[in-house]
């Protein structure tokens, strides 16, 4: 098997020095190159790196500049980067372009090679990496990265954890964002302090300022004595204000002061309450929308998403719902004191061709169900039940009404008529053509979706919605690789 090739870019003479003598140790091909052009011509020429380990550099954008520029030109390129101590501004923004991982420098041998077998195959069955890695991050909680795409959600976890920066985590319901939350507190300096969580959708406004804010005694009727809120109760700590964009646009006026200046008055106080408190905040909506449609003010967006962790839905990463049915299983069974039941192949393929739509708190749910009655049929029968009633029932479709005459809709031409429908034809052909190109793509990248946008040319927001529109998932791509494979070797 040939020796993977390690390209290192970077302008500090020692580190690339030490970087070299390192992988050619350890039977590394590997080459140096300066930043720039140089860097950008090697990646064009034989043989292409396996990996590029990308030196940031003291200049801000020297090193992010040529990541994003290796990133434009090869989508697929695997990149790591090198940064100093202190550096991890700069690591977060190259792990928001796209960088696969980093490494603070300066750095051990074990370290380095450790992170190299993560990401270059060598021996893909002697690759020690663990693709399914269940963590407890406090209480009931655990985060759960058995997928590439969630294991790069930990590690842009593990670098916001040390910026004491706020977060914004967006995801639909049920996808893992108060897990998330509590990944990026634990592995906080404030982990020894509070994690506070309040629903902003779940109180009206009014209350909702009073668990936020608190209020002094003799304010409102029943306010007998004063209260602090939740911000004081988390000095030093982390709060995580979930589902904030349903908050009224007065709350959020105070909560942007509050993220400006780190302090606010209590309802009926007169003295200046100062904090030292961590934000996160959390949505399923789409804020874009809910900014153009008035309901999000914009500055308060900007403030609150100095970074963004999107979470993909269960749907987009399949290949974890076999460890959270595992998972779930031991720990519910022995919540409720039962023998943790078995998921025959049968079972599992029916989860696994569910599209679980309530996401990982449907599966949970599910597993609950399945090891109190205790039966696999029932449970296979729910997940076929759950399904059809997504699927339009045309035996309840009303009668139409007499119209003008339209243009036929595809849906109810037969195949005669399709067969000869010259607009079906050419909408169907565009439509198969997108599905192939979206999943090679994603095949490409590893189902990297930001690296499989910029290798289409598209927009990430277009990239999802197009996934989302042709209901692309892994288990549909399996299916057409092969075709995409015939089709590649016969060109």
């Amino acid at each position: 098997m040939a020796r993977p090739h390690i390209l290192v870019v970077g302008n500090e003479p020692s580190t690339v020095h030490s970087v070299n003598s390192l992988l050619a140790r350890n039977s590394y091909n590997t080459e140096a190159v300066a930043f720039g052009a140089p860097a950008v011509a090697r990646i064009y020429s034989d043989p292409l790196p396996d990996l590029v380990l990308l030196e940031l550099g003291n200049d801000r954008s020297e090193g992010l500049e040529t990541l994003q520029r290796f990133l434009q030109l090869r989508p697929a390129l695997k990149v790591i980067v090198l940064s100093k101590v202190g550096g991890s501004r700069r690591v977060v923004e190259a792990i928001r372009i796209g960088a696969d991982d980093y490494v603070t420098l300066p750095f051990g041998e074990f370290e380095l090679l450790q992170l190299l077998k993560r990401h270059v195959n060598t021996d893909p069955e002697a690759d020690a990496y663990a693709k399914e890695s269940v963590g407890e991050v406090g209480g009931d909680h655990f985060f759960i990265s058995a997928s590439p795409i969630m294991q790069k959600v930990r590690l842009q976890a593990e670098l916001l954890a040390n910026i004491d920066v706020p977060v914004l985590i967006v995801g639909e319901s049920g996808t893992g964002k108060e897990v998330t939350a509590h990944l990026i507190h634990k592995l906080s300096a404030r982990s020894d302090r509070r994690l506070l969580k309040i629903n902003c959708a779940a109180l009206p406004g009014e209350l909702l300022e009073n668990a936020l804010f608190g209020y002094e005694r003799g304010v409102f009727t029943g306010a007998k004595r004063t209260k602090a809120g939740k911000f004081e109760l988390c000095d030093n700590g982390t709060i995580l204000l979930d589902e904030v964009a349903d908050m009224s646009a007065n709350l959020q006026a105070k909560l942007l002061h509050v993220l400006e200046d780190q302090q606010f008055f209590r309802l009926g106080g007169e003295a200046t309450i100062e904090v030292d408190v961590r934000i996160l905040a959390s949505t399923n909506v789409d804020i874009q929308q809910a900014i153009a449609e008035g309901r999000f003010r914009e500055d308060l967006y900007y403030r609150l998403s100095a970074f963004t962790i999107l979470l993909p839905p269960l749907r987009e990463r399949q290949e974890e719902i076999p460890v959270l049915l595992h998972h779930s299983m031991q720990r519910i069974a022995a919540q409720y004191s039962r023998v943790p039941l078995p998921f025959s192949t049968r079972l599992m393929d029916a989860c696994l061709h569910y599209a679980w739509p309530g996401n990982i708190r449907e599966l949970q749910n599910f597993v609950k169900r399945y090891v109190v009655m205790a039966d696999e049929g029932t449970a296979i029968g729910e997940l076929q039940a759950n399904q059809r009633s997504k699927m339009v029932n045309v035996d309840t479709v009303p009668e139409p009404t007499l119209q003008p005459a339209l243009p036929t809709p595809d849906s109810v031409l037969t195949p005669e008529e399709r067969a000869r429908d010259l607009k079906f034809l050419v909408r169907n052909r565009k439509d198969e053509t997108e599905i192939q190109a979206i999943t090679k793509a994603l095949a490409e990248t590893n189902w990297n979706r930001t690296r499989a946008a910029r290798l289409l040319h598209i927009s990430y927001r277009s990239l999802l919605y197009k996934i989302q529109q042709h209901g692309i998932n892994r288990v549909s791509a399996s299916r057409i690789a092969p075709f995409l494979n015939n089709g590649e070797s016969a060109t």
